[in-house]
C-alpha cells in the first residue's frame, strides 16, 4: 500500500479551503452588499427620509459614497476578518501571492461596479418591498449564468466578452485554475486581445481589462446616480453624456471584435483523408460571425437611452412654450438655437438624438460594407452572403434600419406625450405590435420572404429579403 503522501494532502486540504473562500467572497460581497444597497435606498425613501439626505449641503458623491461604505458594513467587516486567513490559505496551497492580490484588487473593482449599479437601480426604480429582492436576485443569476458558462468552451474572441467580463468569475477561474477542477480552459483568455492588442498575453493586462472596463461604466452610473439622486425624475443622461456612451459602446464591441484567430479555408473538409485543412484568418468572417451580437446590443442601448431620456408630457410643453424667449431676431441665430437645442437640450424632443445615435452606431458597420472586398482575403466564403446581397442592397438595408429606429423613436415620444401614467407601458405595447405582428401574420400565411421579398420590404424586417430583392426594388 502506497504511504499518504501528506505534503500533497495538506496542499490539497488548503487548496479547498481557499477555494471555498473565494466563492463566498464573491457571492457574499456582490449579493449581500447589492441587497443591502438597495433595501437602504427603499426604506428611506418608504419613510421619507430620503428627502431630507437630498436637500443635504454635502455633495452627492461624498453621501452615496458614504452609504457604499457604511450599509454593508457588516459584510466588509466579515470579509476583512476573513483576509488573513484566505491569504495563509492560499499561500500554504502554493499559489502566488501575485495571483491573490490581483483577485483582491478586481474583487473591489467589481464591488464598486454593482454597488454603483444597486445605488443606481435604488435611486431610478421604486418598487420598495419588492425592489432589494429583484436587484439581488439579479446580481445571482448573473453570478449563476457566468459560473455555469465556464464549464463549457470559454470563447473570448467575440464582441460581447466585455459584458462577461463584469462577472470576477472568469479571472478567478484564470488566477486559481484548480479552482474548477480543471474543467476551465483558463489558456484561452489568454488570447483576449482588444483591436489585435495582445491585452491577455499577461496577468497585468488582464488586470488592466477588467479594472479599465469597470473604470468606464461606473463614471457613467455616477453620472446617473449623481443626477438621480438631486431629482429623481430626471432623464439619467444629459444627452452629450449619451453620445459619448454610444461612441465608447462601438469602440468596445468592435475593438472585441478585432480578434486575430485563425479559421478553416472553404476549401477545409475534415475527416476525408489526405485533406489538408490550411488555417486562415478573415476579417470579414470575424465580423460576421460578432453582427448580431453588435446589433443586438446597439438595439439594446437604443432603446434604453430612448426609455430614459425622452422627456415627458410637461417638460416637452414647457420647452415649447419658453424656447422662443432669451433669442436674438435673427433668422440665422433662431435656428442655431433650435438645432443645438434640439441636439443637447435635456428638455427637447428626442428624435434629433436618436438620429444621432444610430448615425454613430452604423458608422462603422457602413465603413466594413464598403472596405469588405479589400479586407477579404483567402477566405471568400464569409463574404458569399454578401455577394449575394449586393453591397449596394445591404447600404440600403442600413438606411432601412435608420429609418425604421427613427419611426420608433417618434412612436416612444408620442407615446410619452400620453397624459396616461402607463406611458412606458403603452410605449413597449405599440413597439412590440410593430415590430412582431406583421412579420407573424406573413409567416402564419406562408409568405416567404423568398416568394415575395416585396411584401417583407415593407415589414419592420426587411433585411430577410434583401437577398430576393432587385436594387431598384429596394430602392
Amino acid at each position: 500500500i502506497d504511504q499518504l503522501n501528506m505534503q500533497m494532502w495538506w496542499r490539497d486540504h488548503w487548496q479547498y479551503i481557499f477555494s471555498t473562500l473565494t466563492i463566498v467572497f464573491i457571492f457574499t460581497l456582490l449579493v449581500a452588499g447589492s441587497y443591502l444597497l438597495i433595501d437602504n435606498l427603499a426604506k428611506e425613501e418608504r419613510r421619507g427620509t430620503l428627502n431630507f439626505i437630498r436637500l443635504s449641503p454635502q455633495p452627492a458623491t461624498s453621501v452615496l459614497i458614504g452609504k457604499m461604505l457604511g450599509v454593508p458594513i457588516l459584510v466588509y467587516l466579515f470579509i476583512i476578518a476573513a483576509l488573513p486567513f484566505h491569504l495563509f490559505a492560499g499561500r500554504s496551497a502554493n499559489i502566488a501571492t501575485s495571483h491573490i492580490f490581483s483577485f483582491w484588487i478586481v474583487t473591489i473593482a467589481c464591488c464598486i461596479f454593482f454597488y454603483s449599479a444597486a445605488l443606481l437601480f435604488g435611486l431610478y426604480c421604486r418598487w420598495f418591498s419588492f425592489q432589494p429582492w429583484l436587484g439581488s436576485g439579479a446580481v445571482l443569476l448573473f453570478l449563476i449564468i457566468t459560473m455555469q458558462s465556464i464549464w463549457g468552451n470559454p470563447y473570448v474572441s467575440y464582441s460581447a466578452i466585455w459584458f462577461q467580463l463584469f462577472s470576477p468569475i472568469d479571472i478567478t477561474a484564470y488566477l486559481f485554475p484548480n479552482l474548477f477542477l480543471q474543467r476551465y480552459k483558463w489558456e484561452l483568455l489568454e488570447n483576449l486581445q482588444f483591436f489585435y492588442l495582445p491585452v491577455g498575453n499577461s496577468l497585468l493586462g488582464l488586470v488592466s481589462v477588467h479594472l479599465l472596463n469597470y473604470g468606464f461604466w461606473i463614471y457613467f452610473l455616477w453620472q446617473g446616480i449623481i443626477r438621480c439622486f438631486r431629482n429623481s425624475n430626471t432623464s439619467l443622461l444629459s444627452k452629450s453624456h449619451s453620445y459619448f456612451l454610444v461612441a465608447c459602446t462601438q469602440v468596445l464591441l468592435w475593438g472585441f471584435t478585432l480578434q486575430y484567430g485563425k479559421n478553416y479555408s472553404e476549401s477545409c473538409m475534415p475527416g476525408i483523408p489526405g485533406n489538408s485543412c490550411e488555417m486562415s484568418y478573415d476579417v470579414n468572417d470575424q465580423i460576421s460571425d460578432n453582427f448580431p451580437w453588435i446589433l443586438v446590443f446597439n438595439v439594446v442601448l437604443f432603446f434604453g437611452l430612448l426609455a430614459t431620456l425622452t422627456p415627458h408630457r410637461q417638460t416637452v410643453q414647457d420647452w415649447a412654450r419658453y424656447r422662443h424667449q432669451n433669442i436674438s431676431g435673427d433668422r440665422s441665430v433662431k435656428n442655431n438655437f433650435w438645432l443645438n437645442d434640439l441636439i443637447w437640450g435635456e428638455k427637447s424632443p428626442i428624435p434629433v438624438s436618436a438620429f444621432i445615435y444610430l448615425a454613430i452606431a452604423t458608422t462603422p458597420v457602413t465603413i466594413w460594407i464598403l472596405l469588405l472586398p479589400i479586407f477579404n482575403n483567402k477566405n471568400r466564403s464569409s463574404s458569399i452572403w454578401m455577394n449575394q446581397i449586393d453591397r449596394f442592397n445591404a447600404l440600403l438595408g442600413v438606411v432601412m434600419l435608420i429609418t425604421i429606429m427613427m419611426i420608433c423613436a417618434a412612436i416612444v415620444q408620442r407615446a410619452f406625450l400620453m397624459k396616461t401614467k402607463y406611458r412606458f407601458l403603452w410605449a413597449f405595447v405599440i413597439l412590440v405590435a410593430l415590430f412582431f405582428l406583421l412579420p407573424i401574420a406573413l409567416e402564419i400565411l406562408y409568405l416567404k420572404p423568398s416568394t415575395y421579398p416585396t411584401l417583407w420590404l415593407f415589414s419592420t424586417w426587411p433585411w430577410v429579403s434583401l437577398e430576393y430583392s432587385s436594387t431598384p426594388t429596394v430602392f
